[in-house]
Parts: C-alpha cells; structure tokens; sequence
C-alpha cells in the first residue's frame, strides 16, 4: 500500500511506505524536523511513551504500524497458530505504552479480532493484520477531513462573517494520520475563506501549542497568534469576535464528559461564563460507550521535572544554526508537583461533539449526551 499520509496535507507526521514505518520526532519540533524510523513494537513503545508522537489518533496508528513493520520482517512463522500469539502478545505490549487515549486500546481490540478471524478462516495471518493496519491510517485521515467538514459547517450555520476561535494542545496533522481534529475543523474555515484568525494556547507542561500548532499553522499559513494558558478567560472578555474554543479528545465517556490535556476544563468554564461555545472534535473511535462517566477515566499522571524544568533550543545554535537542545531548572530541586496529563471536562460545559459521522448536541434541556443512542 503506498503512502497515504501524502493526501492529508503538507505535513506528514506518519510515513508509511513499502511497509516501512517513520515518524517526525515532535520532541524536537519546531526547530527541527527529523524523522525516526520505527522498525519494531520496542521501537513504537517507546515513541509513544517518550511522547516522540502524540495525539490519541496518532497514537493507535503508530502502534498499529510499528507492529505491521515488526511483522514485515519477521522470519516465518511455524503456525498461524504462533503468528496469532505473537500478534497477541505485541498488541497487548503496545497497550502499556499510554494509559488514557482510548483510540490506542480500541485498535489493539480490532486488530486481535482481525488476526483471529484470520486464524480461523484459515487466511495468511501476518498479511491480514498488515493490510487492517493500513487501513486503520486511510481511515483516520478521511475522518478528520470529515470532522473538519462538519465542524466548520456547524460553526458558519450560525455565525455568517468570518470566525475567530481559540484551541488549545495540538490536534492536527501533528496528532493523527493527517490533517487534524480540532485542528481539521480550523482548517476547514480557512479553505473556505471563513477564518478570521485562530489563537492557541500555550499548553504548558509540555508546550504542545507553543511548540507544535505554531509548527502547524506556519506551515499552513494560517493567520493565528499564540497566548499564555493563563490569558485565555482575559481573551475572551477583551475580544468578542472569538465565539468558540474548539479542543481535541483523549477519551469521551457514553454520557459526553471528555477527557482532554490539562487545562481544557478550565477553558470550558471560561467559555461558559462568557457565553462562548466549546466544541469537542474527536472521531467516534475516541468514544468510550464502555464508561458512563468521567468519573471512571483514568488519568495519566507524568514526571515533576515537566513543570519544573523547562527544555528548549539556545537562541545562539538558531542563530548558529545548529540546532542545540538545553533542559533548564526553574524550580528549586527540591520542588514537589502536580503533573496529570489530561483533565476531564463536564458534558454539561460542553455545547457539541463533532465526529466523523456528524455532530452530536445535548437534548433541549439535557445536562448530558446519550451518545449510546446517538452513535447507533
């Protein structure tokens, strides 16, 4: 199968050609762009896990891949039977790599199915799981060209001039196969000459906006302009133009209550208070019917030296270039911290979910969504 990521856009942060397996390493970004290749699970693991690639889409696609390469070169099997276990037993490997984004276990499920309905149809295996794999990273692509169409029809049915809005971590292109979720639906107003402007957040720790969706939307040309986490709620006050924040999801629960990266419930509660819609944009994948609630969503919490230290390229190796990474203590080293991953978001502070297959709003007045119903 050929490289499908080419058709997503410019940016490629999966590469998958001649069943060969390279992703752009985001820990370097945006100073530099260099592409790691992913041989093997061990190799995949810890991509996910070091964060070399991220995002919940991107995430079930890397570890799905890294095994369909692993499996590419791997001597023959004795059995169908051995290829089935081994298929098994890197799946349920790759499982640890994250504990939060739903998407990765989801596609962990679907392909153990896959390589068992092959074992029992007496198919080739190993070619059975290569082929689902490719197909999950077309499939990914084509649903967030779809959340981009209907998201942005959704937001210019009710507003006719040209929008601003405000996201927060980094949901495009960087996050999945291609092109992006919250990220999908921005660039969908700004191919329809629809988008004012976009503001991104920082996202501190890890400074996924800082970092990443400024990467994005440079390279897309994007009118946009970077804030502080903290000056989100002073934006929405001082600026009446921007009428929505849209976010990614990590994992939402049956009842609409999203899981996202920290400090996206406290935006939903600016919006909230100043009278602002909050859309959530994730592909039904991303939808966990198996949890009713937030409540049951685990959390990932993540090393203290995230917040305490602070990483990034010296301003004399741009100059020089040589791009020359620094990690600086802001700190004391003594310093204790809070570092969860995600925070969930209250359906009730959501007004809409947008998916491939549509967008999902709260019954008239309905604290929560039946997304049970609504997915059937």
């Amino acid at each position: 199968m050929a490289d499908t990521s080419s058709s997503a856009g410019r940016l490629q942060a999966i590469r998958w050609e001649s069943r060969q397996l390279v992703i752009l390493n985001q820990l370097l970004l945006p100073h530099s762009s260099e592409y790691v290749k992913i041989a093997d699970c061990h190799a995949g693991h810890h991509a996910i896990a070091s964060m070399q690639t991220r995002g919940a889409p991107a995430i079930a696609i890397v570890a799905a891949l890294s095994l369909a390469a692993e499996l590419n070169t791997h001597p023959e099997f004795d059995s169908s039977e051995a290829a089935c276990n081994f298929i098994h037993e890197r799946l349920d490997f790759l499982a640890t790599s994250r504990p939060t984004a739903v998407n990765l276990f989801a596609a962990v499920r679907e392909l153990k199915q896959v390589a068992d309905q092959a074992l029992h149809e007496n198919t080739d295996v190993r070619e059975a799981y290569i082929q689902a794999a490719e197909q999950m990273l077309a499939a990914d692509i084509a649903d967030n060209q779809a959340i981009g169409r209907f998201g942005a029809d959704f937001l210019t049915n009710e507003h006719k001039g040209q929008l601003k809005v405000l996201t927060h971590c980094n949901t495009g292109a960087l996050a999945t196969a291609g092109y992006g979720t919250a990220l999908g639906i921005v660039r969908r107003l700004w191919e329809q000459g629809k988008l004012e402007q976009v503001v991104f957040t920082e996202t501190r720790p890890y400074n996924q906006g800082a970092r990443l969706t400024s990467y994005e939307l440079l390279a897309e040309q994007i009118p946009s302009r970077l804030i502080c986490d903290s000056a989100v709620s002073a934006l929405l006050k001082s600026d009446p133009q921007v009428s929505a924040i849209i976010v990614g999801a990590d994992r939402v629960a049956a009842n609409g209550d999203t899981a996202n990266k920290i400090g996206t419930y406290q935006l939903a509660i600016s919006a909230r208070f100043h009278n602002r819609k909050f859309i959530v944009a994730a592909p039904s994948t991303s939808i966990d019917l198996n949890i009713g609630s937030g409540r049951e969503i685990v959390i990932e919490e993540r090393d203290d030296k995230e917040i305490t230290r602070i990483t990034g390229v010296t301003c004399d190796s741009l100059q020089g270039g040589k791009v020359e990474m620094e990690s600086v203590q802001i700190a004391p080293l003594e310093t204790r911290a809070w570092n969860p991953s995600f925070d969930v978001t209250p359906a009730d502070l959501i007004s809409a979910i947008v998916t491939e297959r549509g967008v999902f709003v709260k019954q008239p007045g309905a604290d929560v969504f039946d997304l049970a119903s609504d997915l059937m």
